[in-house]
C-alpha cells in the first residue's frame, strides 16, 4: 500500500507575530511526514506582513515543501478553508490537516490527529479542547460557557455525543470531502458546525483526540458580541437541518 499523501493547511489572518513560531513548530514535529505545507494568508484589511514574513521564511530555509499564498480579498474563516480543501482535492492529496497561524493549536498534535485517517479508522478528526482543561489554557470563561451550551444543544438535536463542535484543529480525508458539498456552506465561523452536520448526514466517521489549549494576546478570539452572533447562527443552522431541511432541503444534501 502506498503511503498517504498529506497536506498541512496553515490558515493565517493577521499572524505576523506568530507565524514564524507556528512554522518552526511544524518543522520540529511534522515536516517530514507531510507532502506539502500550504499557508494561505486571508488578506486582512489592516496593515499586516504575514505573507511577506512567510515568504522570507521559505527563502531563508530553502523550503521547497512550503507553499505560501495570499487571497486577493478576505474570504472569511470558512472561505479560507474551502480554498485549501479545493487545492488538496485538485492536487490529489489523501489527507488535509489544518493548523491556525495564530499558534492557538500546537502542531505537536498533528501525528496523533492524522494517524486514525492514515489507518482508515475515521473520515474526520478534531482536537477536543474541553476535556483538556481549556480554562487553564486561557480560554475566556464566556467562550467556555458558550461552547458547552452550544455543544449540548447540537448533540441533542443531531443525536450525537461529540465533546465539542468548535475546535479548529482538524484533519479530513479528501475522499470524504469529495462526497460532501462543503462549498455550499458558510464562509464564516459557522463553517465548523456546518461541515460536521454534512459529515453526520452522509454517515461519515468522526473521531477526536484530547488536546490542551493555548490562548494569549496574539490569539484570534472573537469578541463577546460577535460570539453571540455566531452562536445564534450556529443554532439557526442546526435547527434548520433538524426541522426545516426535510421540507426545504436547505443544505442541498
Amino acid at each position: 500500500m502506498e503511503p498517504k499523501k498529506i497536506l498541512v493547511l496553515v490558515i493565517a489572518y493577521e499572524g505576523e507575530k506568530t507565524i514564524v513560531g507556528v512554522l518552526d513548530s511544524i518543522r520540529e514535529t511534522y515536516w517530514n511526514d507531510a507532502e506539502e505545507i500550504l499557508l494561505i494568508d486571508d488578506a486582512s484589511p489592516k496593515p499586516d506582513k504575514t505573507y511577506q514574513i512567510a515568504m522570507a521564511y521559505k527563502k531563508r530555509y530553502m523550503l521547497s515543501k512550503l507553499t505560501v499564498k495570499k487571497n486577493l480579498r478576505n474570504q472569511g474563516y470558512g472561505g479560507n478553508q474551502k480554498i485549501g480543501f479545493n487545492y488538496a482535492i485538485k492536487k490529489g492529496y489523501d489527507i488535509i490537516a489544518i493548523i491556525h497561524g495564530d499558534g492557538q493549536y500546537s502542531p505537536k498534535y498533528l501525528p496523533k490527529l492524522v494517524k486514525p485517517l492514515v489507518d482508515d479508522k475515521f473520515d474526520m478528526m478534531f482536537g477536543n479542547r474541553i476535556t483538556g482543561n481549556p480554562l487553564k489554557g486561557g480560554m475566556p470563561m464566556w467562550k467556555f460557557i458558550g461552547n458547552r451550551f452550544l455543544t449540548l444543544i447540537e448533540n441533542f438535536l443531531l443525536g450525537q455525543s461529540l465533546s465539542e463542535y468548535h475546535s479548529g484543529l482538524r484533519a479530513y480525508s479528501c475522499s470524504s470531502l469529495n462526497v460532501i458539498p462543503f462549498n455550499l456552506i458558510s464562509n464564516d465561523f459557522v463553517f465548523d458546525t456546518d461541515i460536521i452536520i454534512q459529515y453526520f448526514h452522509q454517515g461519515l466517521r468522526i473521531g477526536e483526540i484530547e488536546i490542551s489549549t493555548h490562548y494569549d494576546e496574539n490569539s484570534h478570539v472573537i469578541h463577546f458580541k460577535q460570539g453571540v452572533e455566531v452562536g445564534i447562527n450556529i443554532l439557526k443552522s442546526v435547527f434548520s437541518y433538524r426541522f426545516v431541511r426535510p421540507r426545504q432541503k436547505k443544505f442541498d444534501f
